[in-house]
């Protein structure tokens, strides 16, 4: 992974209202967006963006490009991510969330043997605040400070990607912290990056002195985290964890757990819903069941 506020960035259906809306913010903002794909709407221009039929024309006349952001209707995201791949871009940040499955399965599968970088899908993307902001969070949230924070939630009704990173983003400020960086998982089942991948970067990264990890309840991914920081992260960690209290017939797991609960759906559910906090605390993370708790626990952990 390499983030750079000189990186150049594509965006794969540019045409999209959200994209349009967000790619001319973004660019206010200092994001080195050169280029855009359209498929028949190549020579034209969308928010002083040049538009080009193909990811290969795009990269033809810009030259490399490090990232592209992904605004396509979510059948169409396997084919715009393996175009980006073939055309040598190795990161990607799929914004477009409910995207089918096993076409996930497949480009999880050709990342590996590329060596690209997926956030998503249903990512709000990265913000590195006053430094550059890729995606959909919203960066008047979001101040420079020593706090990193990493996002994987569900999609709310009619919003893009997940916004629960952006009402957590405003607690850290309005109580007077800051972050080194923010990034959003994505909203589905089957995800590109991972908890435990970020807890390494922040845990590396000299800037960051503390990690806020929220998540849902949901089973596998926060018990392998739980693992993971304590085995690796010497860095304090508070977990904001939700849905521990919702009724047992909401159905917050990711793709391996729901599969493997399938058979014994109230046992696997219930059983992961007692562990998970017991996990955390093992592995002496804070974890915190309300987000107005937040503050004070940060003004402990980095006293």
């Amino acid at each position: 992974m390499k983030w750079t506020p000189t990186g150049k960035v594509l965006i794969q259906g540019i045409e999209k209202p959200l994209a349009r809306s967000y790619a001319a913010r973004m660019r206010e903002k200092g994001t080195n967006i050169v280029a855009g794909v359209a498929i028949g709407r190549g020579g034209t221009s969308i928010e002083g963006i040049p538009v080009f039929d193909l990811v290969e024309k795009a990269i033809a006349t810009e030259g490399s490009i490090e990232t592209s952001l992904l605004f396509v209707d979510p059948y169409r995201v396997l084919d715009a991510a393996l175009e980006a791949i073939d055309a040598g871009i190795r990161q990607l940040i799929i914004v477009t969330g409910g995207v089918p499955p096993l076409d996930t399965v497949e480009l999880l599968k050709k990342a590996s043997a590329t060596g690209t970088f997926i956030l998503g899908p249903g990512s709000s993307g990265l913000i590195i605040p006053g430094q550059l902001w890729l995606g959909t969070c919203e960066p008047g949230f979001y101040r420079s400070g020593d706090i990193g924070l990493i996002a994987k939630g569900a999609a709310l009704p009619g919003a893009s990607g997940d916004r629960l990173i952006d009402e957590v983003a405003r607690t850290i400020t309005a109580a007077g912290f800051g972050l080194t960086m923010a990034v959003s998982l994505g909203t589905d089942g089957i995800l590109g990056s991972n908890l435990s991948q970020w807890l390494q970067v922040l845990e590396e990264d000299e800037n960051t002195r503390a990690i806020v990890l929220v998540s849902q309840i949901g089973g596998k991914a926060e018990i392998d985290a739980a693992r993971y920081i304590a085995e690796a992260i010497e860095k304090p960690v508070i977990a904001y964890i939700t849905g521990l209290n919702s009724p047992i017939e909401s159905r917050f797991a990711d793709a391996d757990t729901i599969i493997k609960g399938a058979l014994s759906y109230t046992e696997a559910i219930s059983r992961l819903r007692r562990d998970i906090p017991r996990y955390f605390e093992e592995a002496g993370v804070t974890a915190i069941e309300k987000l107005s708790e937040l503050p004070e626990y940060l003004e402990i952990v980095l006293s």
